[in-house]
C-alpha cells in the first residue's frame, strides 16, 4: 500500500502529462497492485455477499484520467484511487455497494452510493419514513455506529417534499447521498491485515445496504 500512497503523493505535486508519461512504468505497477487489492476485496465482500464473486477488478475500478471537458480544473489526473464493489452489477449501476478511497491523508471505507436519480432518493426517503423502526435498528446498532459514525451526505437544509417537517427523525431523510463513512489513517491502510479489517467493517454495513437497495429495486432502479 505504501507504494500506492507514495505514487499518489508525487502525482499530486506533479499533476501534468510530462511527469506522468515519464513515470508510466511506475503507474502500471501501481495499477497492478490496485487490481490485486481489488480482487482481494471482492473475495472479502463475497464472503458475506456472495453475488460479489461475479465481479472483476475492471468492474470495480476507475480510470486515473480526469474528464476535464466541463471543469475549470484542467489537471489531467486524479490524485486518488477508488474501488467500488457493487454486487452483482459493478460500479456503473445505481445501487448500494462497498467503497475504498485511497488518497494520502484522506483514506476511507464507505458503504452506499452517491448521485442517485431524484426519484430514487425520494423512494429511499419514503422507505425510511415508512419503516423507521427497522432503519433505526440498523443505523443505531452499536457496532455499526462505531464503524460508521457518519451516515448521509449532501443534506437538504429543510424537510424533503412529502415528509412532515415536524417528524422527529427528519434529519435521516435529508441526505441526497446515502453513504456511511469510516475514516482511515494512512497507516491502517498499510497494515498486513487491512483486507481482513475492511471485510469486517464492510460486513457491518450489509443490513444498511440491503435496506436501501430494497427501496431502489422496488422502484425498478437497476440500470
Amino acid at each position: 500500500m505504501k507504494e500506492i500512497l507514495d505514487f499518489l503523493k508525487r502525482l499530486s505535486r506533479n499533476n501534468n502529462r510530462e511527469w506522468f508519461n515519464s513515470h508510466k512504468d511506475e503507474y502500471l505497477k501501481v495499477k497492478t497492485r490496485v487490481d490485486e487489492l481489488t480482487m482481494q476485496l471482492i473475495m472479502a465482500v463475497a464472503s458475506f455477499d456472495p453475488e460479489a464473486a461475479y465481479l472483476t477488478p475492471a468492474d470495480c475500478t476507475y480510470r486515473i484520467y480526469r474528464d476535464t471537458r466541463f471543469s475549470a480544473d484542467k489537471t489531467p489526473y486524479k490524485t486518488h484511487i477508488g474501488i467500488f464493489i457493487n454486487p452483482p452489477y459493478g460500479k456503473k449501476v445505481n445501487r448500494m455497494g462497498y467503497y475504498l478511497h485511497i488518497e494520502p491523508e484522506n483514506c476511507l471505507l464507505a458503504a452506499g452510493t452517491v448521485c442517485l436519480p431524484p426519484k430514487t432518493v425520494t423512494a429511499i426517503r419514503q422507505s425510511i419514513y415508512d419503516n423507521i423502526d427497522e432503519y433505526l435498528a440498523i443505523i443505531e446498532n452499536p457496532a455499526f455506529k462505531k464503524a460508521y459514525p457518519e451516515v448521509g451526505e449532501n443534506c437538504l437544509k429543510t424537510a424533503p417534499k412529502g415528509i412532515p417537517r415536524d417528524w422527529e427523525h427528519i434529519a435521516l431523510v435529508r441526505p441526497r447521498d446515502y453513504v456511511a463513512t469510516h475514516r482511515l489513517e494512512d497507516s491502517e491502510l498499510c497494515r498486513p491485515d487491512f483486507v481482513a479489517t475492511a471485510r469486517e467493517i464492510f460486513s457491518l454495513a450489509k443490513p444498511f445496504n440491503d435496506f436501501i437497495n430494497f427501496a431502489i429495486d422496488d422502484l425498478g432502479g437497476i440500470h
